[in-house]
């Protein structure tokens, strides 16, 4: 039997219907920190410390709570507002986008309980893009391996991007290493994730998301592996290991 197609929707060449009503389904997991998401709740801490150094160190910003009071910022493939939230927390002024309109819901309703004024929208990156709105900040994170069509939506992200500002993504590493890691272990033996999230033949080699990115006028500025720590069970920042997740900025 021939493999099952995937569909995009009928108005964007980015989005993978199948990935997007695989994570409609968590609805309120989103936030259950020993649910589905449970991995990406384990990675955060160490995500919002690069973002958080990154961002200081690129706006020469001062080390207060309040440090990204100035920016604006727009965190691309949003989900439940993981990223969104602590960004706002930090001032900065956040939109977060999704495709999946079930995320944004949940999104919306967690930020409203927690006090948190952040623009979240059900609209995909490339009409983002089109609606000629510019940001200090870009993130987009654990998405690109999602996506349809790669070149399209990194074109979209660097559209949003400012004069100065910058693009900050991270994703999996396209190597033996990440199948057996990325998929095998997460997906079928320690089980952090359901069946099928990825797709191993959708990761991105470091060098392909440089070429796209400097295709479209931004020039990488900064490049770091995430390794798991089995033995602390958490996330760590490598600068020589990028064989299975990696974080990658780039400026304009």
């Amino acid at each position: 039997m021939a493999p099952k197609k995937r569909k995009k929707f009928a108005d964007s060449a980015t989005i993978d219907a199948e990935d997007i009503r695989q994570f409609e389904e968590l609805g309120e997991k989103w936030w259950d920190e020993s649910g589905p998401m449970a991995p990406l709740h384990r990675l955060n801490p160490v995500r919002l410390e690069y973002l958080r150094r990154i961002i200081r160190e690129r706006f020469s910003l001062p080390d207060r709570i309040k440090c990204l009071q100035s920016l604006k910022i727009a965190d691309i493939g949003c989900g439940g507002g993981l990223v969104a939230e602590p960004l706002a927390r930090m001032g900065a002024t956040v939109t977060g986008v999704d495709a999946g309109q079930e995320n944004i819901r949940v999104a919306k309703a967690h930020a409203k309980a927690h006090g948190l004024d952040i623009d979240y929208q059900v609209v995909t990156a490339e009409k983002l893009a089109a609606s000629g709105k510019k940001f200090d900040v870009v993130t987009a994170l654990e998405i690109v391996e999602h996506v349809a069509d790669v070149d399209v939506f990194l074109q979209a992200c660097c559209k949003l991007v400012a004069p100065g500002g910058m693009l900050i993504m991270s994703t999996l590493n396209r190597t033996p290493k990440s199948y057996l890691l990325g998929i095998v272990a997460t997906e079928y033996v320690l089980r952090w994730l359901p069946r099928g999230t990825h797709d191993w033949k959708k990761f991105v080699k470091p060098s392909e998301l440089a070429r796209g990115l400097e295709t479209h006028g931004l020039e990488v500025t900064d490049l770091r592996g995430l390794i798991y720590n089995p033995f602390t069970r958490d996330f760590q920042l490598s600068k020589s290991d990028l064989d299975v997740n990696y974080l990658l900025t780039a400026s304009r």
